[in-house]
């Protein structure tokens, strides 16, 4: 269809070809984004333009802004996003669209994290594991803090970010202040350790607000109220 219009127009040959070339070019580039989008393992998909910056607004947009260039990840830093359960670290997280720009991506539960590395331990193939985990080059690391970690697990997640350090990008999440972190590995030396490796290089966000998950179940009860008011005139 494209070559039939452009004949009818007389279009010169080679702009033809550029904008076919043009066309095919795009077309694999939005392919090999949604690849890498569906490769990284995202619960759900978020954009930044999705946030509500007005409800919670500790979190400082022109960071976040700066932070979806993605300058970061070229420089092999990482981010921490630090809060209550519900107030958007992970959306936030998520939403940096390093995958979508075709860096290799993947995001992992801290506890998920944790389950693979111990199997890999038991099974003698801990240095494949952490292999694989530090081929990209941006990983998600979410919900640190929210189940106990043992020594073994401290251990574990100590070595992959030790392999990581300075070389690729780690975005974690976390319910607890970094004070709180000895608890979390059950060791405050590990603890130290990491948090030395966390924070060299790094933009802490540290978010303090209400629960996305709360305020929508009060605008849930505050329509069933209206509703069951009107019903009931």
């Amino acid at each position: 269809m494209v070559l039939e219009a452009a004949i009818k127009e007389n279009t010169n040959i080679v702009d033809i070809l550029d904008y076919l070339l043009r066309a095919e070019i795009e077309f694999k580039d939005k392919r090999a984004s949604e690849i890498q989008v569906n490769v990284a393992g995202f619960p759900f998909r978020k954009t930044l333009t999705e946030f509500d910056f007005e409800f919670q607004p500790s979190v400082d947009k022109r960071l976040l802004e700066e932070l979806a260039t993605l300058r970061f990840v070229h420089n092999a830093e990482n981010v921490v996003f630090l809060g209550p359960p519900g107030v958007g670290k992970t959306h936030l997280a998520i939403a940096l669209i390093a995958a979508q720009n075709r860096y290799l991506t993947y995001y992992i539960s801290c506890q998920e994290l944790l389950n693979q590395l111990n199997k890999a331990h038991f099974e003698n193939k801990l240095p494949a594991k952490i292999k694989h985990y530090s081929k990209y080059r941006l990983l998600i690391i979410d919900e640190i803090g929210y189940l106990p970690m043992d020594v073994q697990g401290a251990n574990l997640f100590f070595q992959l970010i030790a392999k990581r350090y300075e070389k690729c990008a780690t975005i974690f999440t976390s319910n607890k202040a970094f004070s709180k972190w000895g608890e979390v590995f059950s060791d405050n030396t590990i603890a130290a350790a990491i948090l030395d490796r966390v924070l060299h290089h790094s933009t802490v966000i540290n978010i303090k607000g209400e629960s996305y998950r709360l305020k929508d179940r009060k605008e849930f009860m505050g329509k069933k109220e209206v509703i069951s008011s009107l019903l009931s005139n």
